[in-house]
């Protein structure tokens, strides 16, 4: 019977292994915050989850103008006194020199004071450590190289904070420098002439969150102000700021959620050749775009202007930025930034494009041999709480990233690394190098990551981070201590049931719900980010209509949910999903609750909506649907007597089996799963490809006359 649908599953389809937090639901408040603010109650929700839950707070955030700042001449200690240095080095032609990173951070910073100063009549040059010899930050050769060229005036910028030592030999040398950094403060500060640093002010201020980019804008902008010569220069440099600020993972929250707004809608008109270039290889070039669903007071043809967006910055313009400080010479990018040359523009951004396609390949290959050491190693995450995983001729520039998608797998902090051979001992050459480990670190939102590589200070080199990342090097001697000590740093601050990868979801809604209104109302949301996050929505009970991989890694799904009124059963309008690098969960289970978030698919110039799913697990509260029975049988299985019946349940068909006691199996076609109880508000889910399930299916099958289906 080959039309008759199975209910035998092959294998237990494998779920992602995930936590989910819903913020709890407000609709009072909800519905008062969006009658005031003209937003959807699900908006006015997400408002109130992200702490704006009064009129005024939410109005001032949705309208970030219409609150008066401080200058920032009066926030930041050292800033007039480094507006100083830098004019008097101008007007005295004296040679500035930027010492900058090789992130996205560093090289945004760095190519936003090479145009500023240069445009202001300074005579600047720039220097970037390498980063697979020397490490991050400025060191005493730059200090040493910058002092035989003549420079005068030495600047960092997005590094230098805990740089005492190059910052103290420049002091002996006779150069003035000016430190703008943001990372965290070291116990002492380095001798610097000033430092400019949010973590230097007050915790309130609205420029507490600025990244190296931010600092690096904000003194641009004084020292033009200063100069009188503001015109022409501010818009090229806010939409390095943007960049920069985007690409680092900033907190999209006080000036720079104000500043962000406004590089947005100038980026794709942008004033930079490179930016131009760089949006062009991308593939977000092109002013129009045509909607392809008619909703919502947006008909089928209706030409809106393509704008970018922050997730276009966070997973198209900025990995091809960084790419190449991780790989390859942050001089490509800094060129890409400052030249007014169309022709070398295209030429650096092809470069770029090339780069971040070999950044890809690696980031693939480590990952699948990371996944396939942890596979092979049989390591219980549960016991050791924490994953540290080294391997040879991993290539450091890229293993960051990897560790990242390590943590959405395992729902652990992730410690990465790879050897590196120590340079010879010139005094006693006889001695063999000892091996030394160079890795990255990302965790979990109750691990701290810095402060577990605090507690192995004594065995590492250098170390350093925050919260959610870090950085460190030790020799090869010192591994299996340093995962023990690691593992028991977890164990302090980790429970099991911290092991999953969280979800943080901000309401529910019907896919009735889902269109375009709702999703250009997020655009009053952004710029969205850190502190900031994109809204998340959950829809309960969601039939799988059709799923298909994506390539090799993702996979691409076609939505229904069912919907009842008045005993009536009707199936809402499909909605397509992409759910990216998870093809190894295909297939899916055909009925889920499913968490999203809203995006938009441009294909062959039409602009549809889409689900982007971040998360899914079985239904816990499965649709009441009163069925319409097709068939009954009786049949006996090891001796025990049990009734089946085939039911249409909403559009799928349902197998129930009940026993003596009144116990029922009920099982939706296509599932891998079924419901076992007395009655489903209290049944448990039950996996039917277990052995005594899976034969008492079969027999019940055989009874309704349905074969081996």
């Amino acid at each position: 019977m080959s039309e008759s649908p199975s209910f035998l599953p092959a294998s237990l389809s494998n779920l992602p292994n995930q936590r989910w937090h819903i913020f709890p639901p407000q609709p009072e408040k909800a519905q008062q915050l969006a009658e005031a603010t003209q937003l959807s109650p699900l908006l006015a929700q997400v408002l109130i989850n992200r702490g704006f839950d009064t009129v005024e707070e939410a109005t001032v955030f949705l309208d970030p103008e219409s609150q008066a700042l401080p200058a920032p001449i009066n926030e930041l200690p050292d800033l007039a006194k480094s507006v100083e240095f830098l004019h008097n080095a101008i007007i005295q032609n004296q040679k500035i020199a930027i010492c900058g990173d090789y992130d996205a951070d560093g090289m945004t910073s760095t190519a936003l004071l090479m145009r500023s100063l240069s445009m202001l009549g300074a005579d600047v040059s720039y220097a970037i450590p390498s980063r697979m010899k020397e490490g991050y930050g400025i060191n005493n050769r730059i200090i040493e190289e910058f002092h035989q060229e003549g420079i005068s005036l030495v600047l960092t910028v997005d590094n230098g904070i805990s740089a005492y030592e190059p910052i103290a030999k420049a002091r002996e040398l006779g150069l003035t420098v000016i430190i703008t950094d943001h990372h965290d403060l070291p116990p002492e500060l380095p001798p610097a002439h000033a430092i400019l640093n949010p973590k230097l002010i007050p915790e309130t201020s609205h420029y507490r969150g600025l990244a190296g980019v931010g600092v690096a804008y904000v003194l641009a902008i004084s020292l033009a102000q200063k100069m009188g010569k503001v015109q022409g220069l501010v818009n090229p440099l806010l939409e390095l700021f943007t960049l920069g600020t985007i690409a680092d993972l900033a907190a999209l929250t006080g000036v720079n959620r104000r500043w962000v707004k406004r590089g947005l809608q100038r980026l794709m008109r942008s004033e930079i050749q490179g930016v131009q270039a760089l949006i062009e290889v991308a593939g977000l070039s092109g002013s129009t775009r045509t909607i392809s669903e008619n909703t919502d007071n947006l008909s089928s043809n209706e030409q809106t202007k393509k704008v970018i967006k922050p997730e276009d910055i966070g997973f198209r313009l900025g990995p091809r930025i960084n790419a190449v400080g991780r790989i390859a010479d942050p001089q490509i990018v800094i060129e890409l930034l400052t030249t007014e040359n169309m022709g070398i523009a295209l030429e650096r951004a092809m470069q770029c494009e090339q780069i971040n396609q070999q950044r890809q390949q690696l980031c693939e290959k480590i990952e699948q041999e990371a996944i396939a050491w942890c596979e092979n190693s049989k390591i219980d995450l549960k016991k050791e709480r924490v994953l540290v995983v080294v391997q040879p001729e991993w290539h450091h520039g890229v293993i960051g990233i990897v560790a990242s998608r390590l943590v959405d797998r395992y729902g652990v902090p992730v410690f990465i690394g790879t050897y590196e051979e120590e340079k010879e001992d010139e005094e006693n050459l006889s001695e063999k190098p000892s091996k030394k480990i160079r890795g990255s670190a990302r965790g979990i939102p109750e691990f701290h990551v810095f402060d577990a590589l605090q507690s192995c200070a004594d065995l590492l080199g250098k170390f350093g981070g925050h919260k959610a990342a870090g950085g460190f090097s030790l020799v090869a001697e010192n591994l299996d201590e340093f995962r023990q000590r690691l593992s028991q740093f977890a164990h302090q601050c980790l429970e099991i049931e911290h092991l999953k990868p969280l979800i943080k979801i901000d309401v529910q809604a019907n896919l009735k719900q889902i269109n375009f209104a709702l999703y250009h109302q997020i655009d009053q949301l952004h710029p969205c980010g850190i502190e900031n996050d994109s809204p998340i929505f959950w829809t309960p009970n969601v039939r799988i209509v059709k799923q298909q991989l994506a390539g090799k890694e993702h996979l691409k799904l076609t939505l229904s949910q069912d919907c009842r009124s008045e005993n009536k059963i009707t199936a809402l309008p499909s909605l397509d999903a992409i759910a990216w690098r998870w093809g190894e969960y295909f297939p899916l289970p055909t009925q889920l609750d499913i968490a999203y978030k809203l995006r938009t698919n441009d294909w062959q110039g039409q602009t549809s909506l889409q689900l982007e799913i971040v998360g899914v697990r079985l239904p816990q509260t499965p649709t009441v649907i009163t069925p319409k029975t097709q068939k009954v049988a009786e049949f006996y299985y090891k001796d025990r007597k049990y009734t089946c019946s085939l039911c249409d349940s909403g559009s799928l068909t349902e197998l129930r089996i009940r026993n003596a006691e009144g116990k029922v199996l009920a099982i939706q076609q296509g599932q891998k799963t079924g419901l076992l109880g007395k009655n489903r508000q209290e049944a448990k889910i039950v996996d039917i490809s277990e052995p005594f399930f899976h034969h008492l299916i079969r027999a019940a099958c055989h009874a309704l006359g349905m074969g081996d289906e």
